[in-house]
């Protein structure tokens, strides 16, 4: 039976893609809907404000080690295999038949939305999903087409999520009872095993980041955002979760373009999403208040959060349920976000990273080169509970600062993003949110003030005149002085009480970024090899 509830191409019904014997459909379901399905259901219960508090089981970050790609020879070549494990066609298909037998009898829910808010390259995915409240999540994470878009919408990528289908390994040949299959060939994307919501939006990225190299667009795990008082100057964030991309991109004198991921083209920059998810652990009033109102929004999922069972008040330092804990809603939720989710092209690049090792500075500059090597690097520190087994921050090495959503060779995107500052005289910062005066469990996690005061100064072009040190251990340049910044934050060492335990740790942090670079060596020229400073 297809019950349109909302409004759906007549053409585009689950039945005309091969999906029979479910219970019911609900297409396009706009938020109250869902939300009284959701509580229907039982698949939550309601906040304040009108919110929906869920919680994901077992499973409180993402699965990159039960995420495949369908090997075909269309894409073969292409795929970075090193780090992107295979599935067979055969295999696939045997998975995609028994999770449409696991629909029998069953409720689905049907969203029809867009990836990238630039209609030249934005693509149409349907989710459909087995929770009413992934499809709340999914609604506020991607872009919601207009009314009149949705009877001629076209569906380029499908998302089949089935979180109670559990996998055979032996026969769909994946790792374990969870999986997320991805397959570029046929346009369609499985996912079961798991509750966790941040699988929808993070396919959509994998799929975009395949696709748009392509056409010459740069896909990028950053935030951004532009200076209301000039348009014509905008910022990327990359980094990977936990390192502040979120927090630091809604800024409240800046417009916020977007959290998570976008698209760099000739043309400018542009989100891939509609919404933010934001991680909720010692969020505050006075530290994100912009943030914090979302947590009592209508509709707003509030992700693995503790609370009083009867007021319903969010705890926001208890993390025993996960330290990943989020709120997923719609971008127009924060009051100086951008309506159009497009800007120019980047005045400036902002690396950030979590050093647990408390070795890098909060804030220094680099040369291309340098950018092109702490890209193609990406270190940070994993944060706790953004993936399955994470107890403590871990250092690591995250190519593109998005290894696990890259399907291509990170080199493709390194040329690219190369390509583009060339061509745009982009200015390049890399940003510590991590330690300082000691590594993780001994010094302090840098003061959110002090980052926020540290990049104002750099992406206002406060620094254009400042005097610079070169860094002995990665040759970057250390800012002398930055406005409204006590100059004893400034070079890491000088934080230390024990400065030889800090040049002890500062020669391991530079030989693991020697070792990790080694991969990159063959494909980058001689300038982007030496740009580490020894």
């Amino acid at each position: 039976m297809n019950t349109q509830n909302g409004i759906v191409n007549p053409n585009l019904t689950l039945n005309s893609q091969g999906i029979v014997g479910f219970k019911n459909a609900f297409y396009n379901l706009t938020e109250p809907d869902l939300m009284t399905q959701a509580l229907l259901r039982n698949e939550g219960e309601l906040g304040i404000g009108g919110t929906l508090l869920v919680e994901t089981g077992k499973f409180t970050g993402r699965s990159p080690k039960d995420k495949h790609i369908v090997v075909s020879d269309e894409i073969v070549d292409n795929i970075w295999w090193e780090r992107n494990a295979k599935m067979s066609s055969s295999a696939f298909d045997l998975l995609y038949k028994d999770m449409l037998e696991h629909v029998r009898g069953k409720d689905l829910f049907v969203q029809d939305l867009y990836g990238g808010a630039d209609p030249q390259y934005r693509i149409g995915v349907r989710v459909i999903t087995e929770y009413s409240w992934h499809n709340l999540f999914i609604r506020h994470l991607l872009i919601r087409p207009q009314k009149s878009e949705l009877e001629t919408f076209i569906n380029d990528f499908s998302i089949i999520n089935l979180p109670s289908f559990f996998a055979n390994p032996a026969k769909h040949g994946c790792r374990s009872e969870t999986v997320i299959a991805i397959n570029l060939e046929k346009r369609l994307i499985l996912i079961g095993g798991t509750e966790y919501a941040g699988e929808n939006k993070k396919a959509v990225f994998t799929v975009l980041n395949y696709l748009l190299p392509e056409v010459g667009v740069m896909p990028m795990h950053c935030s951004a955002n532009v200076s209301k008082e000039n348009p014509q100057q905008s910022a990327i964030f990359f980094g990977l979760s936990g390192t502040g991309k979120t927090t630091l991109s809604s800024d409240p004198d800046r417009v916020l373009v977007g959290d998570d991921e976008h698209g760099w083209s000739d043309a400018g920059i542009f989100n891939f999403e509609g919404g933010c998810y934001a991680k909720t652990i010692n969020l505050s009033s006075t530290s994100e208040p912009d943030i914090f109102k979302t947590t009592s929004m209508f509709s707003t999922v509030i992700e693995n959060m503790v609370y009083d069972k009867k007021t319903k008040e969010l705890n926001f330092e208890d993390d025993s349920l996960t330290a990943n804990m989020r709120a997923a809603y719609p971008m127009h939720y924060i009051s100086n976000s951008s309506a159009s989710g497009m800007a120019c092209q980047p005045s400036h690049i902002v690396f950030l990273t979590c050093d647990a090792f408390g070795i890098m500075p909060p804030l220094a500059k680099l040369s291309p080169a340098q950018a092109m090597y702490h890209f193609l690097s990406g270190f940070t520190s994993k944060a706790v509970g953004t993936e399955r087994g994470i107890k403590e921050p871990e250092p690591t090495f995250s190519t593109c600062f998005g290894a696990p959503f890259l399907p291509r060779p990170p080199e493709v995107y390194g040329k690219l993003l190369r390509d583009k500052i060339s061509k745009g005289g982009t200015t390049c910062w890399l940003v510590n949110t991590g330690w300082t005066g000691g590594r993780y469990g001994e010094g302090s996690r840098m003061p959110i003030r002090v980052t926020r005061a540290l990049l104002s100064a750099a992406i206002n072009n406060q620094l254009d005149k400042t005097d610079f040190v070169k860094d002995p251990n990665f040759g970057f340049a250390i800012p002398k002085s930055v406005p409204d910044v006590d100059p004893s934050y400034l070079n890491p060492r000088e934080t230390w009480s024990d400065v030889s335990a800090y040049d002890e740790a500062a020669k391991k942090l530079v030989n693991l970024f020697v070792k990790n670079f080694e991969q990159h060596v063959p494909n980058v020229d001689n300038e982007v090899k030496s740009s580490l400073s020894l």
